[in-house]
């Protein structure tokens, strides 16, 4: 049976950035373990996206949270938004926990995916007694080039048309057959979410020249939180050389390798993804 998906809008303050609101997508009895899904990023990207299908699969068991990380969505959009990816980080980690505090929620397995694997690592060594277990898939923050396809993903408003949008959208799986016969559909339904002006200030704020955002080993080896990683082996935009390096360098980890599976883990292998998640957090 799938759980119901409620959604609301949560007011938050940030020292530096003022009063914003979220809009999260939520399920689940509150008096479960609460588990908190973080988008990746792009053009259009939100939590309804990522993760409306896991929402209503993985409420069942938990109290699932997904917003609309701040910049994204229909949540706030900074009308002067911080500058490069770690300044913008910092603030959504900042209000995350903001968040936490408004849903009066102690701690959270953070499930992140791309960009939202970034925010959880930034995040656990920020306030790591919010954080239960972490769950990196297709994580960023590895000291790895960036793939071609995340260049494109990082410039598409240098020319933002449903082409350009269709042709980014078949980089996030491993098969483009994945989409069936609804690529120009879908890619022309997400476009004009992607062109709101505020969400391409963000866009471009998150990836204006800045301060890099890695997680070097010592850091890593001071997150002890279980943390499970899973990668694609498909992987177009984050390939799976940053996974082996989390399991490498993270010491209380286990690594799953998805074959046939590329950036959308949590879509393409939706099923054995929420299983494997039900796994880990029935885990000692």
């Amino acid at each position: 049976m799938t759980a119901t998906i409620n959604e609301r809008t949560i007011a938050v303050t940030d020292s530096e950035a003022g009063e914003l609101e979220f809009h999260v997508l939520e399920s689940g009895d509150p008096g479960k373990p609460a588990l908190l899904l973080l988008h990746g990023s792009g053009p259009g990207a939100n939590a309804r996206t990522n993760w409306e299908w896991q929402l209503g699969e993985l409420g069942n068991d938990f109290h699932v949270i997904a917003p609309d990380i701040i910049g994204f969505g229909q949540s706030s959009h900074p009308e002067d938004p911080p500058q490069g990816l770690k300044a913008f980080t910092e603030l959504r980690v900042r209000t995350l926990n903001a968040l936490l505090d408004a849903m009066n929620v102690e701690s959270a397995t953070f499930i992140g995916n791309s960009m939202g694997g970034i925010i959880s690592l930034a995040f656990v060594t920020t306030f790591p007694d919010r954080v239960a277990r972490l769950v990196l898939m297709g994580g960023g923050g590895a000291p790895i080039p960036p793939s071609p396809e995340l260049i494109k993903l990082i410039t598409f408003y240098k020319e933002p048309t449903t082409e350009a949008m269709a042709n980014l959208m078949t980089s996030f799986v491993a098969d483009p057959s994945f989409f069936g016969d609804n690529l120009q559909e879908i890619a022309g339904e997400r476009l004009p979410l992607a062109l709101r002006p505020e969400v391409e200030r963000s866009h471009r704020a998150t990836f204006a020249k800045g301060e890099p955002l890695t997680f070097p080993p010592e850091v890593l080896a001071g997150i002890t939180k279980p943390t499970l990683v899973v990668h694609g082996e498909d992987d177009k935009l984050i390939p799976i050389a940053a996974g082996e390096y989390f399991a490498e360098h993270l010491p209380n980890v286990e690594f799953d390798r998805f074959p046939n599976t590329g950036h959308w883990l949590m879509i393409e292998q939706a099923q054995p993804f929420a299983d494997r998640v039900r796994s880990f957090m029935n885990a000692s």
